[in-house]
């Protein structure tokens, strides 16, 4: 498995896994390669920081994600989607800044390069999400489960 950087025609920029350096290449040309953001398929690779691992890194290398099996088309449960969604959230909670109510503004801020670019989360209403989306600025609503509050 393979992980690039890619950016499509419209600037938007995330990261996909291919089985191998042709597999990409492949997909590209049969135009199966699009952007998560807009559906675009003029997508490129962009430049990328390369992994080095220390050799203390490299001698207990983390565990591979698990994958799922897609040989039988069973739902998963809702304990599976749970418990995925709450490890997305605690990944996005740890490599990100929360800016609560004030997403919006500081999600333009940072594209218009007023802010300092960083990963951040937080609440728009939804005109505010949809300003930002008609203007180009990349964001994508994450289908966090509500915390629930005990009493």
């Amino acid at each position: 498995m393979i992980q690039y950087s890619l950016k499509c025609s419209k600037g938007h920029s995330f990261d996909s896994w291919f089985q191998s350096a042709d597999a990409y290449d492949k997909l590209s040309k049969a135009g199966m390669v699009s952007c998560a953001l807009c559906g675009s398929v003029q997508v490129e690779k962009a430049v990328m920081t390369p992994r080095v691992q220390s050799a203390r890194s490299a001698a207990t290398p983390p565990p591979p994600a698990p994958v799922p099996d897609v040989s039988t088309n069973a739902a998963p449960t809702k304990a599976e989607i749970e418990r995925v969604l709450s490890e997305l959230r605690a990944k996005v909670e740890a490599n990100s800044d929360y800016v609560g109510g004030e997403f919006a503004r500081e999600a333009r801020k940072i594209h218009l390069g007023e802010a300092p670019e960083r990963p951040i989360y937080g609440e728009a209403k939804p005109d505010e999400a949809k300003a930002l989306i008609d203007d180009g600025v990349p964001v994508a609503p994450l289908p966090f489960v509500p915390s629930r509050k005990s009493n």
